[in-house]
């Protein structure tokens, strides 16, 4: 009875040393990577949308070899697009969409959103990075990473209501707050430098919230399809997809807004 009793303790927590290492391999990867900038950044980024469309089609069922067709079309689609002039690199962007349609028998409209948002994510990343230098692409990594750390956490220490048990059973609102909350502070910590003001703290929670959205929206599409993990290439996290959800959505939400808030600040 007693090892029964510790069951749940040791499940709950059973994941936890995996994943933190391979957190930790991934984010010394990616912030070299965004560090170097330029073709470092860019082919990192080519080949996570290659992974991640790769991923995306095997779970909606089109098989490995188209998925892995679709998939090296998005990542060599991004670096077209990255690499001519922006006017003419626009319609690669969502040319693996369009084609991807061609390619699949089912499931043919959450292959076109869902590409879409990727590579349209990926490649304003690309550019954020030239915009904004290293020092707020490191704050909106910090953002993503703070939210799902501090949610994943909160979400196990304090437990409570489920968020959206139907679509993902473990997230909570506790951790979804705490999620928030820790973005927030992360923002605060930017307000030291020149130009920036108290709003940073509001937009740190805005992307905070479009991350957990881009989480949501992969469990809502992985629940529909019948898959626990997108793949399972990361050791304690599942695929590309299921580490990446978070950065797809505060990336496309940044892209909105960034000209609505003036942002980043002219220093």
């Amino acid at each position: 009875m007693a090892g029964d009793g510790l069951t749940p303790s040791t499940d709950k927590w059973g994941d936890l040393a995996v994943r933190m290492g391979s957190g930790l391999v991934m984010a010394v990867l990616g912030l070299t990577a965004v560090w170097l900038g330029g073709v470092w950044f860019l082919g990192l980024l080519a080949i996570i949308c290659a992974a991640l469309v790769w991923e995306l089609v095997r779970m909606l069922g089109g098989g490995n070899k188209r998925a892995l067709i679709l998939g090296v079309g998005a990542g060599a689609a991004l670096l077209v697009a990255r690499l001519l002039p922006v006017g003419l690199g626009l319609p690669f962007l969502l040319l693996p969409a369009i084609a991807g349609i061609g390619f699949l028998d089912k499931n043919r409209t959450l292959f076109m959103v869902f590409t879409a948002l990727i590579v349209i994510a990926s490649f304003g990343l690309a550019v954020q990075r030239i915009d904004f230098g290293f020092r707020w692409m490191l704050w909106l990594a910090l953002i993503v990473i703070a939210t799902d750390v501090f949610g994943y956490f909160a979400g196990r220490f304090l437990g409570g209501p489920k968020f959206w048990p139907r679509v993902s059973p473990k997230k909570t609102w506790s951790g979804t707050v705490a999620g928030w909350v820790a973005a927030g502070v992360v923002g605060a910590l930017f307000m030291g430098y020149p130009g920036v003001g108290v709003e940073i703290i509001g937009i740190s929670v805005a992307l905070s919230m479009a991350a957990q959205m881009g989480d949501i929206g992969e469990s809502a599409m992985k629940r529909k399809m019948g898959v626990k993990d997108s793949s399972n290439l990361i050791p304690g996290h599942g695929g590309v997809f299921d580490r990446f959800d978070g950065m797809l959505g505060a990336s496309v939400f940044l892209l909105l807004i960034e000209q609505l808030v003036d942002f980043p600040p002219v220093l």
